[in-house]
């Protein structure tokens, strides 16, 4: 049964522990995969793919053929569901497009900054236990909108040597250039440094499991990427005016995800507190993924009853969710104080699931308290800024003096030199 917590009788750190620690013999599987793919390339991710997925390849791409016939499969109702979504998602990133600017206020000076989107990104996809084509939508479509020339990506065949069709409809409907039948750190490897049928990219995004996590970090560095993603979370910020089946269905919404998976009601109400824990016991038998959301609501999960609003919102700050549900009377009064969130959900019409799927702003956040300095997935993650600087003759000669002095007294004389030697005469 979840927990209920009082929020000034509570040390924080009970309420803010995410501390998710891999096995011990993580970091040394990843490191023995990513040499592996380096040195076999092709050959390493079959064997992968034989050892893990069970999957026998003749080869590591998707066929035009096997795309056509996932579009066959998965029908046009929700073909027509995935191109509204991809409609709504494409708008939304479109509004994050920067423009290029210059400025040129003093005589002789121009100054700007220009956006240059990256060439080759690769796009990591789970399988496993469920298959998530939204995942190929929220990652795949903002790097279109920035104008990413090649986009690749990687996700695990099935026992049958094929992709789940629904990912493969959603990646056609995204307008993907290559997928590679490839999962877990076998698949952050070759994307980071290339085999011969996956070219190596400049950025890796999207979520995984513990072996993906870890392989993106330790790649980071040759190649850019996201975010170090956990477990799923989700915070529910609710009055006593909320009706406590819908929040109990709101927080499952996340518990269902992962056994890792966190799920926090914060609350001024102690009704709504113990009548969504009961909730949650009349809900949690009836989930076909009953298991895992009993471990994660068990384990994980939180309620924290405050004595006002002003402190619910406090503490929601504190925690910094991947997901904030805004469930009060005037959410838009609330919008304004929340400092600390990944994606805000307002209004008590809006589950987390509206974002997930289909209203347009990514899902993929930040997760573990790093909605505190990070921000979710968008455009800007796929291109790259560079500020450039243009003076004439007689705007370098304006400032040469104090250019040269600052240098000399960083001790860098040379610097200084490569200024005034324009001015010396027969230089």
């Amino acid at each position: 049964m979840i927990r209920i917590f009082d929020f000034d009788k509570v040390a924080p750190e009970e309420i803010l522990n995410r501390d998710i620690r891999a096995e011990a013999d993580v970091e040394a599987v990843v490191d023995g995969i990513i040499a592996d793919v380096r040195r076999r390339g092709d050959e390493a991710l079959r064997d992968y793919a034989r050892r893990f997925d069970h999957a026998e390849l003749d080869s590591l791409l998707v066929s035009r053929e096997e795309l056509e016939e996932a579009f066959a499969a998965v029908g046009e109702e929700f073909l027509t569901t995935l191109r509204m979504a991809a409609d709504n998602i494409r708008h939304f990133h479109e509004q994050q497009v920067h423009r290029d600017f210059m400025v040129n206020d003093t005589p002789g000076v121009v100054l700007g900054q220009k956006y240059t989107p990256i060439q080759r990104a690769g796009v990591y996809v789970p399988g496993g236990t469920a298959a998530y084509p939204s995942t190929v939508l929220m990652d795949v479509i903002p790097a279109k909108v920035a104008g990413v020339g090649e986009i690749v990506m990687t996700t695990p065949a099935g026992p049958d040597g094929r992709v789940n069709p629904n990912i493969l409809a959603a990646a056609a409907v995204a307008g993907i250039d290559r997928i590679v039948k490839s999962g877990g750190a076998q698949a952050v490897a070759a994307l980071a440094y290339g085999t011969e049928s996956v070219p190596a990219v400049d950025k890796i995004v999207g979520p995984g499991n513990i072996y993906v996590a870890t392989a993106k970090r330790k790649v980071f560095g040759k190649v850019g990427i996201d975010m170090i993603a956990g477990p799923s979370e989700i915070l529910v910020l609710a009055d006593g005016g909320c009706n406590p089946a819908w929040v109990a269905a709101d927080l499952l919404s996340q518990a269902e995800h992962d056994r890792l998976a966190t799920a926090v009601l914060v609350t001024d109400s102690p009704e709504l507190a113990r009548a969504v824990q009961a909730e949650l016991e009349v809900q949690i038998p009836a989930l076909p993924r009953a298991a895992i959301a009993r471990e994660s609501i068990d384990t994980n999960g939180k309620i924290v009853v405050t004595d006002d609003l002003d402190k619910a919102i406090e503490a929601a700050n504190l925690i910094a969710p991947e997901h904030l549900e805004v469930c009060v009377a005037d959410p838009f009064a609330v919008l304004g104080r929340i400092r600390n969130a990944g994606s805000i959900f307002l209004g008590r019409h809006v589950p987390e699931a509206l974002g997930d799927y289909f209203a347009g702003p990514n899902h993929t956040l930040p997760t573990s308290g790093t909605a505190r300095f990070s921000s979710p997935l968008g455009v800007d993650d796929f291109v790259k800024k560079s500020s450039f600087i243009y003076y004439t003759p007689e705007a370098l000669g304006r400032v040469k003096d104090r250019i040269a002095d600052f240098a000399e007294r960083e001790g860098l004389h040379a610097h200084a030199r490569s200024v005034t030697i324009r001015y010396e005469e027969g230089r």
